[in-house]
């Protein structure tokens, strides 16, 4: 019984599962800021590109 209660009052897992979904987050922002500035300089250097032609 009192491993039971040891198990339940456990805080380790949920920590590291709180720290991968914080990870998870972070990573995600990442992504979509980078995505996003890509498609915006992609777009700056066709148009600087074809003002050289």
């Amino acid at each position: 019984m009192t491993l039971f209660r040891r198990f339940l009052s456990d805080q380790n897992g949920a920590t590291a599962i709180e720290y991968g979904l914080i990870a998870a987050g972070i990573a995600l922002a990442i992504i979509t800021v980078v995505n996003s500035l890509g498609t915006t300089l992609n777009d700056k250097f066709s148009s600087v590109s074809s003002s050289l032609k």
